[in-house]
């Protein structure tokens, strides 16, 4: 027994010299250097079908696709379908000189997000919800797949618009899920 104790004693400042040896020679790893913040590339203002603000959109380039940041005012409270349209012009009051939505170039898609046959198309993007006193803000994103749509194309010859129409896409039925009449319309421009 007092062998064992001996033999104990011994070997705790052993082990608590090795381990402290240890802690001194393991350096912390450097922390990652921050990300620098996203700059947005391109901007759109919103207009209702009265002229009126109806607020703004702001497009972030990623690697895989776009993000939108949307912030609108004046909208009726309630779901809306928000799209992308092939034409950069908005003239009131029913911005019907914005066209259709975006689409594949080679071999056009039916509309919808959740269409599994065949769908999206490249103007679709998820709904926004607007407050009662008609602020919404909402992230919607925008994948590239089967698309090579950069800054560029979104202030080219005929640039696009951002629509957002009265009701809510139901992400299936064509040609535009239910959305109804577009309220406010927006035409890209280079981000300053």
């Amino acid at each position: 027994m007092r062998q064992r104790l001996l033999a104990a004693l011994i070997a705790t400042p052993l082990l608590v010299g090795a381990a402290g040896a240890l802690a001194q020679t393991a350096a912390p790893a450097p922390a990652p250097a921050p990300a620098p913040p996203p700059q947005p590339v391109v901007t759109a203002a919103l207009k209702a079908a009265d002229g009126s603000d109806a607020g703004t959109v702001t497009g972030y380039e990623g690697p895989m696709g776009m993000i939108f940041r949307v912030e609108g005012k004046g909208w009726p409270a309630g779901w809306h379908a928000v799209h992308l349209h092939a034409v950069g012009t908005c003239e009131t009051p029913a911005f019907t000189s914005a066209g259709g939505h975006v689409n594949h170039a080679e071999g056009a898609r039916p509309h919808g997000l959740l269409n599994k046959a065949g769908g999206p198309d490249l103007g679709d993007l998820q709904n926004i919800h607007a407050n009662a006193d008609g602020t919404a803000n909402a992230d919607v994103y925008l994948a590239w797949e089967g698309l090579d749509a950069h800054e560029e194309n979104y202030v080219d010859g005929d640039g696009l618009s951002f629509v957002v129409h009265a009701n809510p896409d139901d992400y299936v039925s064509q040609p535009i899920g239910g959305a109804g009449p577009r309220i406010a319309c927006g035409v890209f421009q280079p981000a300053s």
